[in-house]
């Protein structure tokens, strides 16, 4: 089962990669760890998580826990749900952005975020059928009334009619996106709100532009001020502006990294694929900008660690000082109020310097030494400022490189940021220089098809 094993999480093409077997063997590896605890049971509208979901509440209970069932919710109903009942561990079954024929399970063993030490430790249970039992207990408990309420009472009203589209792409969120947003007081205009785990309408991924195409149109047809789209379990989002532009997430968090540094300094986190425009900003706005390692837990680890004001992801995960988790609803909440208070989001997102940054260039590696090569690298580009946090990055004053190695696919990605195109080819030279010769060719090539990575040099 190595290949549902990830960094962070458990996925696969469920009826092959994921069964009801493998999953109730899983329930009993988790629940080893967790016997005697608290334990709560979330999952999504995939297709197939009414097999996965009741497989792996009886699995836990039947090593010990005490289960709480929560039904069909979104990974943040989830971790409100921790909060709510005091749960020290719990599962999620979902398969988050991914398309419809996946499912997984994200995990939670304790206060902190999971490792990639402990997921290796659930998986030797698994492999080795080391399990205990003992006599548990499940329970259900419906949390999603709570959670509306309770988030929709951490926001501000509008002082004036607000117009807003939800695109719940059919995923978990059409379950309380719309109910929040109406509590608070926006007038909510719905797209693809309901729930359908074949995801008909788009795919889970509000990360990639294509899926935002039919979002950007109802709000232009609508004359709303803003647009915001989910993944299939809620925890990523998505924010097109009144023009039906899509806004990246590293200006997303510029603008909430402003907000809420207005209020009162400190720490705010911000992953290592974030244009440079990021940490540049939280200066200026008297934060402390700390890089995170890209990848949900590792942000989650700096947010907690840091005790930050706000933390986000470039992949669209928001986490917030308020909450203690991510929430993909909460953060088009903060956007929405921002425009509120400051006006249109084009004009606001015009306020922010803007780079030549490419997207993700990605290259396939099928070998097993992509750290090493990373290392060599590093070596190589020694004289440089670099940074290791994630793969090798070099740095300087006026842009910077990178190179990572997917923790999830047999893939390397490169991304570039400079303040000019020269410099940005110097920058694209210097790594081109110090990998691979068998790599270069490859890279160089994607490089020069990057359609739009220059889009920021006609602004």
């Amino acid at each position: 089962m190595a290949n549902i094993f990830h960094a962070c999480d458990i996925r696969g093409v469920a009826g092959k990669d994921l069964t009801a077997e493998n999953t109730r063997e899983i329930g009993w590896a988790v629940g080893t760890k967790l016997t005697g605890k608290r334990v709560v049971v979330g999952g999504d509208v995939r297709l197939s998580t009414p097999e996965f979901q009741p497989v792996m509440v009886s699995a836990l209970a039947e090593a010990g826990c005490e289960v709480f069932n929560i039904g069909t919710v979104s990974t943040p109903a989830f971790y409100f749900a921790l909060q709510q009942l005091k749960a020290e561990g719990g599962v999620m079954v979902t398969a988050s952005h991914n398309p419809a024929p996946y499912n997984g399970f994200k995990l939670v063993l304790g206060p902190q975020p999971i490792t990639e030490e402990a997921l290796a430790e659930i998986e030797a249970l698994v492999d080795k059928k080391a399990f205990l039992f003992s006599k548990g207990s499940q329970t259900d408990h419906s949390i999603l009334g709570d959670y509306i309420e309770k988030t929709a009472a951490k926001a501000k009203a509008p002082q004036k009619l607000f117009r807003v589209v939800i695109d719940a792409g059919n995923g978990a969120t059409a379950l309380t996106a719309a109910a929040v947003l109406k509590k608070i007081g926006y007038d909510v205009i719905e797209l693809f709100c309901e729930p359908d785990g074949s995801f008909p309408n788009r795919p889970p991924n509000p990360a990639l532009s294509e899926n935002l195409a039919a979002l950007s149109a109802k709000v232009k047809e609508s004359g709303s001020g803003a647009g915001i789209a989910f993944d299939g379990d809620g925890d990523r989002v998505g924010i097109v502006d009144e023009q039906g532009n899509i806004v990246p997430n590293d200006q997303i968090m510029v603008l909430l990294a402003r907000y809420y540094l207005d209020k009162q300094a400190g720490p705010i986190i911000y992953d290592a694929k974030c244009s440079m425009v990021v940490p540049e900003e939280i200066v200026k706005a008297g934060g402390r900008p700390v890089m995170a390692r890209a990848g949900h837990t590792f942000s989650k680890m700096a947010f907690l660690r840091e005790k930050a004001l706000f933390a986000g992801e470039i992949s669209g995960h928001f986490f917030f000082k308020e909450l203690g988790y991510d929430d993909g609803l909460f953060a088009g909440i903060k956007v929405c109020e921002l425009i509120a208070r400051f006006g249109s989001l084009s004009a606001q997102v015009a306020t922010i310097p803007n780079y030549l940054l490419t997207p993700d260039i990605r290259v396939p590696y099928y070998g097993s030494d992509k750290e090493e090569i990373l290392a060599v690298m590093a070596e190589k580009l020694a004289a440089y400022s670099t940074n290791r946090i994630d793969g090798i990055r070099i740095e300087f004053t006026d842009g910077w490189g990178m190179m990572r190695s997917s923790v999830t696919e047999p893939m390397f990605t490169l991304r570039f940021e400079a303040k000019s195109k020269q410099r940005l080819r110097e920058i694209e030279q210097l790594l081109l220089a110090a990998m691979p010769i068998s790599l270069q060719q490859d890279v160089r090539r994607k490089i020069l098809s990057c359609e739009g990575f220059l889009q920021a040099e006609s602004k």
